[in-house]
């Protein structure tokens, strides 16, 4: 049996890209499956009814000991199992990976984000050295890509900036697991009128005009929210809104949390700022919110809107402008029965094409090319 180990110094828990999604794939293929992350001894216990060993790191203390401290951790803790494929997925292990190449194993990176592009927007380093870092850490992985056999990229776009340094680059999409977020038959008759964002909260993430739109709606709906704020000004100002009256604050949610709020809600709203790592990125909530049958009010970049308005499946609108994203969510829950007809137009659409049972067939095909 093949043995396998999926490295993550950045992730926590049982993250669904990572563990339900494909080290799940890979020990129901038969795959002995192993997986180095910071985990709960519950977490422990649940994967290992699932068929995946989960070794778990002690959290790091902050940001800067999480890329190097727990990195050198997730390498060691990796490295004494022995494997035969080693699947990474985080940037600051990318050192570790090329050693492990040079060791003789088979290395694959995943690649869950346009990294330069996302250092591009990151606050926390300052303005005056993000494009330097970015074109360093694109040179990096560019040249590091070359010592692994596949480079795994969560877009189409991401897998496109490898293929010229790694030729087996491949995209397997983080599109939503069939049924985990909703049954075949949504009684719409049993929705709320509410509204939901799902996933983590920032500022470019549009929650300030999101909280802001919610104010100006002219239906009795509110703003569900769940998730957890990753700036502490951010959500000050959010709750210093008049919208916030309208908002119900959930925090982070489990998958049967985040199922129970789709279940209840009309709409789902992505309305991400038109930064450089979101134009052509892919949301995983986009697709989670459409496989739950609820229609999506969504920024409107080419891409997404390609896929909302191609599908029928919701409304597009500038994402800065809350009085745009207020109409459409009056609009929606105005028209029940036209939001149950998109919704379940995505339903379809995902279905047929943006579902993980397609992408894992695209990862087990990997695998076996390594074998």
């Amino acid at each position: 049996m093949t043995r396998v180990c999926h490295l993550s110094s950045a992730h926590r828990g049982l993250d669904v890209r990572v563990f339900h999604k494909e080290c799940r794939s890979l020990a129901a293929a038969g795959y002995e499956t192993h997986l180095v992350i910071t985990a709960t001894e519950q977490e422990v216990a649940q994967a290992r009814s699932q068929g995946v060993t989960v070794h778990s790191l002690t959290p790091a203390a902050g940001r800067f000991a999480r890329m190097f401290q727990q990195a050198w951790r997730c390498y060691r803790r990796g490295g004494k199992i022995n494997a035969d494929i080693y699947h990474f997925h985080d940037a600051e292990l990318i050192p570790y990976g090329i050693a492990l190449a040079l060791m003789g194993k088979r290395v694959i990176y995943d690649v869950h984000e346009d990294l330069p592009k996302d250092i591009l927007t990151k606050e926390w380093i300052s303005p005056w050295i993000r494009r330097a870092i970015a074109m360093l850490v694109s040179g990096a992985e560019y040249l590091s890509a070359r010592y692994f056999l596949s480079v795994a990229a969560a877009t189409p776009f991401i897998a496109k900036r490898f293929k010229t340094a790694n030729s087996k680059a491949v995209d397997i999409n983080n599109y939503p697991l069939l049924g985990e977020l909703t049954g075949e038959h949504i009684d719409w008759a049993k929705k709320n009128n509410q509204v939901c964002y799902v996933g983590g909260i920032s500022r470019i993430r549009g929650i300030l005009e999101v909280v802001q739109a919610i104010a100006q709606v002219r239906t009795d709906v509110r703003l569900q929210l769940a998730g957890s704020f990753a700036e502490a000004d951010v959500e000050a100002s959010a709750r210093a809104d008049m919208g916030w009256q309208r908002v119900d604050a959930l925090g982070w949610q489990d998958r049967a949390g985040v199922r129970a709020v789709l279940q209840r809600s009309m709409a789902g709203l992505v309305t991400l700022h038109p930064v450089i790592n979101y134009v052509d990125a892919l949301p995983v909530k986009m697709f989670e919110y459409m496989a739950a049958g609820v229609p999506v009010i969504a920024s409107n970049f080419p891409l997404w809107r390609e896929i909302v308005e191609g599908n029928d499946c919701g409304l597009c609108v500038d994402p800065l402008d809350p009085t745009a994203i207020a109409k459409a969510i009056d609009s929606l829950v105005q028209h029940p029965k036209e939001a149950e007809r998109m919704g379940r137009n995505g339903q379809r659409a995902v279905q047929e094409k943006y579902n993980w049972t397609n992408e894992e067939a695209k990862l087990l095909k990997l695998y076996a090319s390594l074998a």
